[in-house]
């Protein structure tokens, strides 16, 4: 089929971004472009218009290509969970749940090479071309005789690869050579290399890519500078950085609670394009009384998170902040941990402990059913300071949280057919869970005013981040074309 795929020396290489680079090159070039990854591992993860739940990265590729994102662009997606379970989300469904060693003996050329097989058929009969992300490295010895996300998706798709190294971290003519060396007969696919993340001046390193290619015989596709101010979402934990500073004089500072299973940390991801506004990560040490707000995202394992909370004392420190009139926000599973009882009789959630109080800043009880909600979301804001305001989203989670009575507290969201979410009457606790929420330009900016207001500071205008994500997407496809061999790169789409 028509197509490249991006495979790269390690984790974290680049390969997402450089994917998403790619995308938006090609339909710049009028080419219906799909991104694809045949298995990702993530608990960053895109529902689609029809309720299917895929790997973020893929969801932001897709939009670089200007292509409403589907579940064949990742027909697995592994979420872990529980020790080394992970749960298998198939075309967007889960599948089942499966241990590391079950995944790789049972799934991988079983169900899962039908599904790399089903939805490169369809990807070749609908789009003009593809650009394939691979998975750590494609030499993970221990694995390659049954791994389905490097090597045997370029066979399967019969596309030429792309080999990118993270240079700003050393060891890239190693990682090459090495990787190269043990590709096998896989070695004659690879078509070019891509070293990534350089700093400084990018024409002292001429010897070295002179170097390389006399050595492999693979050419140097082009060098990728470092790059700081262009806004891509991370794929997952190990590529997100919470650290947005701002020079601004009056600035707020929201803190985003860190915890063991994190999960949907791009909903925070957003804030970059506010100038105005700090992200810090908060653990045991940090000291509270420089925080203006604090989020608590989503996690994959709630009563876990919550038992780590208070084992660490930041449960009381989120409790006595709210007191001492912060703003607090809970996603998801953010927003159980702020209810006041969470259970799990099924033992679905985890496999020890089947109750635990929460902070109890709202009254809510959450009890963790086996049924998953996956699903898109539209509605409008309840509250009166930010009444009718537009929001849409999804929602990913087993927990069902029932409100109990209280005046002191208004459903945050009104939708068609339900009331979801819950905010105390001056806005300073807030739960929802509605993912992407503060993604909604107007809902964000009315939540930000508030904490502006209650400081003193002059209100702001509402951001678009939309045009701002089309403007860092087209940015990305500049710097892409002017350091790499672009028109090498189409001469390899067969």
């Amino acid at each position: 089929m028509k197509g490249i795929m991006i495979q790269g020396t390690s984790s974290d290489a680049g390969k997402s971004f450089l994917v998403t680079a790619l995308c938006r090159i090609f339909s710049d070039a009028g080419l219906k472009t799909c991104p694809y990854k045949s298995q990702n591992m993530s608990n960053n993860s895109y529902v689609t218009l029809d309720g299917c739940e895929i790997g973020r990265a893929q969801g932001v590729q897709a939009e670089a290509a200007r292509q409403e994102p589907n579940a064949y662009m990742n027909p697995i997606l592994l979420k872990p969970k529980k020790g080394t379970e992970s749960e298998i989300v198939l075309f967007g469904k889960v599948f089942e749940f499966q241990e590391g060693n079950d995944y790789y003996k049972k799934f991988t050329l079983n169900e899962g090479i039908k599904a790399v097989r089903q939805s490169l058929k369809y990807i070749e009969d609908n789009y003009d071309v593809i650009v394939i992300e691979g998975a750590g490295s494609p030499v993970e010895m221990n694995l390659n005789d049954r791994e389905i996300v490097n090597m045997r998706t370029a066979r399967e798709a019969d596309v030429p690869v792309i080999l990118v190294t993270d240079i700003d971290r050393g060891g890239s003519f190693g990682s090459i050579v090495g990787t190269l060396e043990l590709l096998g007969e896989d070695r004659k696919r690879v078509k070019g290399i891509i070293f990534n993340k350089f700093r400084g001046d990018i024409s002292l390193f001429e010897d070295g890519v002179k170097f390389i290619e006399a050595y492999t015989g693979v050419r140097v596709v082009g060098v990728m500078p470092y790059l700081r101010d262009i806004r891509i979402e991370n794929e997952d934990n190990l590529s997100t950085n919470y650290y947005y500073k701002s020079n601004f004089k009056e600035k707020i500072i929201i803190g985003v609670v860190n915890m063991p299973y994190v999960s949907n940390n791009t909903d925070i991801e957003i804030f970059r394009f506010e100038n105005d506004i700090e992200i810090i990560s908060v653990d045991q040490f940090t000291n509270f009384n420089y925080l203006d707000a604090v989020i608590i995202p989503g996690t994959k394992s709630t009563i876990p998170d919550m038992k780590y909370l208070n084992d660490t004392g930041i449960s009381k420190k989120i409790k006595d902040f709210y007191r001492e009139g912060g703003f607090v926000f809970g996603i998801c599973g953010g927003y159980q941990i702020l209810g006041e009882k969470i259970s799990d009789d099924l033992m679905v959630d985890n496999n020890k402990i089947s109750e635990i109080d929460g902070i109890s800043l709202l009254p809510v009880h959450t009890n963790f059913e086996k049924k998953k909600v996956v699903k898109r979301v539209w509605g409008f804001v309840s509250h009166p300071l930010l009444r009718n305001c537009k929001v849409d989203g999804y929602e990913i989670h087993l927990g069902v949280s029932r409100i109990k009575g209280n005046n002191d507290f208004l459903p945050l969201i009104k939708t068609e057919y339900y009331e979801e979410g819950l905010v105390d009457k001056g806005f300073k606790a807030a739960g929802t869970y509605l993912h992407n929420i503060f993604h909604n330009d107007e809902f964000r900016n009315g939540w930000l005013n508030i904490i502006r207001k209650s400081k003193g500071y002059q209100e702001r205008p509402i951001v678009e981040t939309n045009n701002l994500k089309e403007k860092d997407y087209d940015a990305l496809a500049k710097v892409t074309r002017d350091h790499l061999d672009i028109e090498y790169i189409f001469s390899l789409l067969k």
